[in-house]
């Protein structure tokens, strides 16, 4: 992060972000951009001005990966429909080198995967060394719409909230950063979002019946993301809460959380296990 951009942010983005205890989306301003001074114009230009960075700690990250490091950074994206998501993922992870991202869709569980483990599928889903991942949607749905669709007995879903946390706790000494983002998009802006989507053709194939069927239970939902922050939210894997009703603001904010994640491990480019002159020499006697 340069200076200059360094400057737009009145405070450091992850104390400007992290969930607080206590926190109640309804009273949320999801046009907000806490810790952000700048305008539009100065979001863009910072994002851009981030994103330089970012390709290249991204590409350290990589570069160790393919030489024995054993670091990696996931990404968790959760937010109700609308949210933004996916143009977090198109918009940021579009700025580095595509074949260093690992990119999981979770869905509603197959039948097979109803037979598992709730947290199977997503082990089998974390990058390897050297990889972003990023999971659009994550585990926590198997918290979140259990408790408001009442899927699963109480003390069931009270175990999955520990199970959740021993997981992320084993994933970060494992060697992985985990970066937990809640897009949080007030109801008056998901109700714009929506009726675009049926209002423009180009867009029909977005739209699902079963996102007004969620907006009708909006309230149970928050009550839903509350209870994953406050029981889920740690040292080690803290939730960040990011207003997404300005689109510029919320890519913004992901980009220098990521920035923030890949800058902390302190990576250089990884020595070489060659002698260089030598190959150097190799290499001119071979024209």
């Amino acid at each position: 992060m340069t200076d200059a951009v360094r400057q737009l942010w009145g405070a450091p983005v992850e104390e400007a972000l992290r969930a607080r205890p206590g926190l109640r989306l309804a009273d949320l301003d999801a046009r907000a951009t806490p810790g952000f001074t700048g305008s539009k114009a100065d979001g863009r230009a910072a994002m851009a001005a981030t994103g330089v960075r970012l390709a290249d700690l991204q590409e350290r990250l990589y570069a160790h990966g393919r030489t024995g490091g054993t670091r990696s950074v996931l990404l968790v994206l959760q937010g109700p429909d609308t949210a933004g998501k996916g143009g977090v993922v198109r918009e940021v992870l579009g700025m580095v080198d595509p074949q260093g991202v690992a990119l999981r869709a979770f869905g509603v569980p197959t039948p097979a995967e109803r037979e598992q483990h709730f947290l199977q599928r997503v082990r089998a889903a974390l990058p390897p060394a050297g990889r972003i991942g990023v999971f659009d949607r994550s585990h926590h749905e198997d918290v979140l719409v259990p408790r408001v669709e009442g899927l699963v007995p109480p003390d069931v879903l009270e175990r999955r909230y520990d199970e959740i946390v021993r997981f992320e706790e084993e994933v970060v000494a494992a060697g992985t950063t985990v970066v937990k983002v809640l897009l949080w998009v007030s109801a008056d802006e998901q109700h714009a979002r929506l009726r675009t989507r049926l209002t423009q053709p180009e867009k029909h194939w977005k739209y699902d019946p079963s996102d007004v069927d969620a907006r009708l239970r909006r309230g149970a939902y928050e009550e839903a993301y509350e209870a994953v922050l406050e029981r889920t939210s740690t040292d080690v894997a803290p939730w960040y809460v990011v207003p997404a009703d300005r689109r510029w603001f919320a890519r913004l904010a992901v980009t220098a959380l990521l920035h923030r994640a890949l800058d902390d491990l302190g990576l250089g480019w990884p020595a070489p296990t060659y002698d260089v002159a030598a190959e150097l020499a190799r290499l001119d006697a071979s024209r």
